[in-house]
């Protein structure tokens, strides 16, 4: 591996928050409210009695606010100023689970607060794509952020040599969440998190076989 170093992060709740503008639009348009104590999007959301929506409503009531409501999401205190520093020593992709259609808005969105790197949007576990860009970019060493253990152990599946941070940066959330077994490390908020991005990015591979 011969390229720059590479740090690949999530959006919500990592960049920007989220969940509470999601919870504060699902009670306006919906009546619905979001369970923040609750672990998981699909038994998060409660109809007017108090009992999850279902599944099949999720991913829907999730496309009507990216598609619309992007506009209340504000950057996590530290993000920006990190990815500066950061930015100064490694090359910076956002990983973002929301679907291509929602792309330009997400690019538009983060350029509001002067984030200006590359955004590549995806379904489905991360480890793949990370694996893609890594085959791509050729970083002499890789760090991965997200807020969801699901993609720590999909990137640690695929991409064992990558060091993976947890980061939850809305604090009713990370209360109840707990470290990702297949993280690295658990850091929520930025002004922790850089210097070990950067001691990780200046390390080289991850030893897959260990957990720092």
């Amino acid at each position: 591996m011969s390229g720059r170093p590479l740090l690949v992060t999530d959006c919500d709740e990592v960049l920007l928050h989220m969940v509470a503008h999601f919870a504060e639009w699902l009670a306006e348009a919906h009546g619905y409210s979001f369970d923040l104590a609750s672990p998981g999007f699909r038994d998060a959301i409660r109809d007017g009695g108090g009992a999850p929506v279902g599944e099949a409503r999720v991913w829907p009531l999730l496309d009507g606010f990216f598609g619309s409501e992007m506009h209340r999401q504000n950057a996590v205190p530290g993000a920006v100023e990190a990815l500066a520093e950061i930015g100064r020593a490694a090359e910076i992709v956002v990983l973002t689970n929301i679907g291509e259609e929602y792309e330009a808005g997400r690019i538009e969105q983060l350029e509001r607060f002067d984030i200006r790197h590359r955004v590549l949007c995806n379904r489905g576990g991360k480890g793949r794509p990370v694996l893609e860009l890594i085959e791509t970019l050729r970083p002499s060493s890789t760090v991965f952020v997200d807020d969801l253990s699901v993609h720590h152990e999909s990137v640690a599946k695929h991409a064992p040599g990558v060091w993976r941070l947890h980061m939850v940066a809305e604090p009713r959330l990370a209360a109840h969440t707990p470290p990702a077994p297949y993280a690295h490390a658990r850091i929520d908020d930025w002004a922790a998190a850089t210097p070990w991005i950067l001691a990780r990015l200046a390390d080289g591979p991850a030893d897959p076989k260990e957990l720092a």
